[in-house]
């Protein structure tokens, strides 16, 4: 069998169990994953109320949703915006940011070993511009890679997305993939589970990235990849 083949049977397998799971609870019966403030709202009430007596199945079910949606529709920006709000609602600031996080890099993670095992090859052929002007960056910054994937996760422009299928493509290690995400994302997913704290206030998903907080993830994906800068100068100097 194609290993094309095992990413539909996955993600039948992941969608099927989400419906097992939110099926369990009559609370959930006409629960559907918000696509807006409005209904996200509407879903945060639900589990609020549901949590106060199951707080580890709402966990579960919530940390589950996260992972479905992570994995494949981790391109569907607003998607990934709403449930790190969500997290905020649900678990507060701290807990809801350090899961966030979690998820986050586990998520990908699993982006990545799908695209690693099954569609390297797929991935080349659809994106090979993409490719080859990730792969020379990595080339151009072998030696501080770590900056490097830390400010492409930083800044706000990166699609992040591709950066989860294409690295096992450029050979990127998993182990600086993970930090990169787990780290490189920490600013982004604060400021979107902050929000989540006073969901009840705000009126537009307009007011979780405003032209002075994008300003400030990109002053802090500059200053990840500084390091690298001043370890290359310090290289050739010493040569």
């Amino acid at each position: 069998m194609s290993k094309i083949l095992y990413i539909p049977a996955a993600f039948i397998s992941a969608t099927l169990w989400i419906y097992l799971l939110t099926s369990w609870a009559p609370a959930f019966e006409n629960l559907k994953y918000p696509n807006s403030l409005e209904e996200l709202r509407e879903v945060s009430e639900v589990l609020k109320q549901y949590q106060r007596d199951h707080y580890i199945y709402v966990f579960i079910l919530f940390a589950t949703a996260y992972l479905y949606k992570q994995t494949y529709f981790n391109s569907l920006t607003i998607i990934i915006i709403l449930q790190n709000i969500l997290s905020g609602a649900l678990f507060g600031l701290w807990k809801g940011f350090l899961l966030t996080c979690t998820l986050t890099a586990v998520g990908a993670t699993f982006c990545f070993l799908l695209s690693k095992h099954c569609g390297k090859d797929y991935v080349v052929y659809y994106f090979p511009e993409r490719i080859r002007f990730l792969q020379q960056k990595i080339k151009n910054h072998e030696m501080h890679l770590p900056f490097l994937l830390l400010f492409l996760r930083c800044f706000p422009m990166t699609p992040n997305w591709f950066l989860n299928m294409a690295s096992p493509v450029v050979n990127i290690p998993i182990h600086l993939f993970i930090m990169s995400v787990f780290i490189g994302l920490m600013p982004y997913n604060f400021i979107c589970v902050q929000t989540g704290v006073i969901l009840t206030k705000i009126q537009s998903l307009n007011e979780v990235f405003t032209p002075s907080k994008l300003l400030s993830l990109t002053v802090i994906a500059v200053i990840a990849l500084l390091p690298g800068f001043v370890i290359k100068k310090l290289s050739i100097g010493k040569c």
